[in-house]
Parts: C-alpha cells; sequence; structure tokens
C-alpha cells in the first residue's frame, strides 16, 4: 500500500497516547518526564479506560487531553487514542514508561530520515527493580519478545512501551485491528495488521524506561503470555509468517514497475 508523504520541509506534528486506568501515581511521573522532552510534542491524548483514582484529574492537570474509552481493555484503549490523535506521527508509550528527554526529537527525526518507514519500534530498559539486573533483564526480555514475535510474524514485531507510526499507517487498519477482544496482545495484534501493508522498522535512537511492576505478579505475567498466545492463533493460519511475505513481495512486484520508492514500504523489514 502506497502512503502519501509529507513534504521534505514539513515538521510532522506529533501526538502522544497514552492508555491508562488506575496509574495516577505513574501517570503524573510520566507526564512529567514529557513535559521536559527537548522537542514538545503537539499534543498528549491519555485514554481513560475507566479509572476509578484520579488518573484524568492528573491528565487534565498536566495539560493532556482525557479521552474517555467505555470498552474494557488496553486494545480498545489504545485503538481509541489513535482514533482520536490528530498528529501526523503518533507516539505510544504506558502511563509507567519513562521516556528519555529526546524521545520526542528521535522518533520524528528517524522518521524524516527514513520516508520508506511507517512504523517504528524502539528499545527500552528498566527503571527499578535490582540495579544489576536491570540491563541484562531487558536485553533478554526483549530479545527473547523479538524472537518470538519474528517467527510469528514473519517481520519485527511491536513494543507497545515505546512504538511510533505514521497516523496515515494507523488509519488503514483502524477497523482491522481486535480492538473488541480484551483477551489479545494489543502490540501484537497490531504488528499483524500494519506489518502486513507497512514497513516496520527499528529505531536505535529512541529509549524508553519501563518498569518492572507487571513482571512482579506471576498471574499477570501469565496473562500476558496467553494473550500473546491467542493473538497469534486469532490470525493464523491465514496470517502464518511464510504467507504473510509471500504477500509482501507479490505487493512489492506489483508496485515496482511504475512507485519503486513505493516498493522499499512493502518489502519484508530487517
Amino acid at each position: 500500500m502506497t502512503l502519501e508523504r509529507q513534504p521534505p520541509l514539513h515538521r510532522p506534528t506529533v501526538s502522544v497516547v497514552i492508555p491508562v486506568k488506575d496509574d495516577a501515581v505513574m501517570l503524573r511521573r510520566c507526564l512529567r518526564a514529557l513535559a521536559q522532552q527537548s522537542e514538545q510534542p503537539d499534543e498528549i491524548v491519555v485514554v481513560d479506560n475507566g479509572s476509578r483514582d484520579d488518573s484524568a484529574e492528573v491528565a487534565r492537570a498536566a495539560g493532556a487531553r482525557v479521552v474517555e474509552c467505555v470498552t474494557a481493555g488496553i486494545p480498545a484503549a489504545a485503538a481509541t487514542g489513535y482514533d482520536h490523535a490528530t498528529g501526523d506521527l503518533v507516539l505510544r508509550l504506558d502511563a509507567d514508561s519513562l521516556p528519555d528527554p529526546t524521545w520526542v526529537a528521535d522518533f520524528r527525526r528517524d522518521f524524516a530520515q527514513r520516508p520508506d518507514v511507517d512504523v517504528l519500534t524502539g528499545a527500552a530498559h528498566f527503571v527499578d527493580g535490582p540495579r544489576a539486573l536491570r540491563v541484562p533483564l531487558a536485553a533478554t526480555y526483549l530479545g527473547l519478545y523479538a524472537l518470538l514475535g519474528f517467527a510469528a510474524l514473519g517481520h519485527l514485531p511491536l513494543f507497545g512501551s515505546n512504538l511510533a507510526f505514521r497516523r496515515a499507517a494507523w488509519r488503514s487498519v483502524r477497523t482491522e485491528v481486535h480492538r473488541g477482544d480484551a483477551e489479545v496482545h494489543d502490540d501484537f495484534d497490531l504488528a499483524f495488521h500494519l506489518g502486513g501493508r507497512h514497513r516496520i522498522a527499528y529505531s536505535r535512537r529512541a529509549d524508553m524506561g519501563i518498569s518492572m511492576r507487571p513482571f512482579d505478579d506471576g498471574r499477570a505475567f501469565r496473562t500476558r503470555i496467553a494473550r500473546g498466545f491467542r493473538t497469534v492463533l486469532t490470525h493464523w493460519p491465514d496470517e502464518l509468517p511464510h504467507r504473510r511475505v509471500a504477500r509482501r513481495l507479490r505487493r512489492a512486484q506489483r508496485v515496482a514497475p511504475e512507485h519503486p520508492a513505493s516498493a522499499l514500504s512493502a518489502q519484508v523489514s530487517p
């Protein structure tokens, strides 16, 4: 699929989307980090997914736009945020994330330098837990996620705590994602849909501080894994990796004669 590109001199606007549910304390810290960005986003969209604490009030006090999502689950909340984003680029992180000071600028620069790429996912490091284990545990967790994700998708998976895409790419798949199923892994589901039409790449610049909080609860961690399997089985066998790769190659061959630049975005990402 060919997306309309922005003129080279156009400075893309940026929307940051944060789904929340009872995350007031972590959200306050996250919004403080966003306020200290070297380049400010044009808007911050906080999606309140039925919070019982003062998450919405914390967001409004920081100048964020609050959107209510009555459908329970991260898939619905995230999709609602993407729907309401108005920026050319949509950046996603979680309430317990801590973006580096150049996070917005890094993604904006990466997209400007890579017009063939529509989706970017970045690295992360733990900011809590035993100090000596933060780097190796993050590398192990994200490395395994990337390896298993590649095996299931046939391309790089997306990491929802550090993710960015062109809004036009989201609009091309917004009716296809499984937003109504609270038991799918939302970033994995998004990767299945975006990766089928758009090139996904890794940002070496954009780094994110994340919390070990999800790993403290064994039941929550097992739920996360179960959602990953459910997401894969929801898309297979139609979306088996070899079928996805074959479709992308056929698409690249169709557009190559007339639109060589577009053919690049239809190829499988490294």
